[in-house]
């Protein structure tokens, strides 16, 4: 199970891509503890929970942050389930009091950055106008001398996709090593774009093949997630999306939605919302953006990548074409070019270095970026 907080809706950025509207109000500690009440209420006993802190940026409200990490450390159900959390954070606020409450508490900790310099500084500046890339990579030193294991992310779109091999190879020389890659799915996306997506995949996937020559194996997501697919036979089912079902993201006023990129300006009558902490769900508001073709993504039905393909993702597919259950054109060209890479990367380095992926075969890829 798959939870969300928007501990605040504030942020201190101004990213033309974030699918998160800002405004100043931070989770109450009231709303929280029914929220953490909901959380262990509806999961069944003895099943992971996921509890990812989210914004806005999460960091501004950190005091509230150690507050919600509390009750969910004290209440009577905490030992029934395996629980991980995680923030992912800009990067623009850390301290070692941060870094060590991340430490004794074993939250996961990511920072986005979408590359070196003026890629970083395209779409990730401060309201002032003002860059963010030198305090975010000083926040990237920081943290990776802190915490034991240190994530990246890097938002595509457009303007910077053909860029990102640049990207990899900027996070690879701090020494990050667990590196996902995301599209902006709701982006203008070109079928020019769609046509180059395959060359600028191979690039980053020849960076990945040279990591795992010299030794020193990245986690990149766009390729290990895939590999982990195909050796096992395709998405299992709790791995594809369930939102609304087993996933749910909660705004600071406790509104609900089936997934965080859904949440827009948190409203309840936004379109997405599916309820609220006091009174509920109203599951059947999950069909107001689903298509009513019978024959929708009539293409997947023939296609011998759909196993292993994200066509299934409600959200990535509603920014894309405006319907939970319908596919856009750049990702279907995004998942064939990064199956096949993937594909291509996975045979080549078991034929080099033998039995290689053990790990990617029981679920867990990132292990082997160690």
């Amino acid at each position: 199970m798959k939870y969300t907080l928007l501990i605040t809706q504030e942020c201190n950025l101004d990213c033309p891509y974030c699918y998160i509207q800002k405004r100043p109000t931070i989770m109450t500690i009231e709303v929280a503890e029914k929220i953490i009440d909901f959380i262990y209420g509806n999961t069944p006993t003895g099943e992971k929970i996921d509890i990812g802190f989210f914004g806005g940026e999460p960091l501004l409200a950190f005091e509230r942050i150690q507050e919600v990490t509390a009750l969910i450390e004290s209440h009577r159900s905490y030992r029934d389930y395996p629980i991980e959390l995680s923030i992912v954070s800009n990067g623009t606020i850390f301290s070692d009091a941060i870094a060590a409450f991340l430490n004794d508490h074993d939250i996961s900790f990511c920072i986005s950055c979408d590359g070196p310099g003026k890629l970083q500084n395209l779409a990730r500046s401060f309201h002032s106008g003002d860059a963010t890339s030198a305090i975010v990579e000083a926040t990237i030193e920081q943290a990776r001398e802190k915490l034991p294991i240190l994530l990246v992310n890097a938002v595509y779109g457009p303007q910077t996709f053909r860029a990102l091999p640049h990207t990899v190879e900027y996070f690879r020389s701090l020494g990050l090593k667990r590196i996902f890659l995301n599209p902006d799915f709701s982006a203008p996306w070109t079928q020019v774009d769609a046509n180059d997506i395959a060359s600028v995949y191979e690039q980053i996937a020849a960076i990945y093949i040279d990591s795992y020559r010299k030794g020193s194996p990245l986690y990149i997501s766009l390729i290990d997630g895939k590999i982990a697919t195909i050796l096992r036979g395709g998405y299992q089912r709790e791995e594809r999306c369930q939102m609304g079902i087993k996933e749910f993201a909660f705004t600071p006023e406790g509104n609900i939605f089936p997934c965080e990129r859904l949440v827009g300006d948190g409203a309840a009558d936004n379109g997405h919302c599916i309820g609220h902490i006091d009174r509920g769900l109203l599951l059947n508001k999950m069909t107001c953006h689903v298509h009513p073709a019978e024959a929708i993504n009539r293409t997947c039905n023939t296609c011998g990548l759909r196993d292993y393909c994200m066509n299934w993702c409600g959200c990535s597919n509603y920014q894309s074409s405006g319907y939970y259950n319908k596919v856009g054109p750049f990702t279907c060209a995004s998942e064939k070019a990064a199956i096949t890479v993937a594909i291509n990367a996975y045979q080549l380095l078991e034929q080099e270095l033998g039995a290689t992926f053990f790990e990617h075969l029981a679920g867990i890829p990132s292990m082997n970026a160690r």
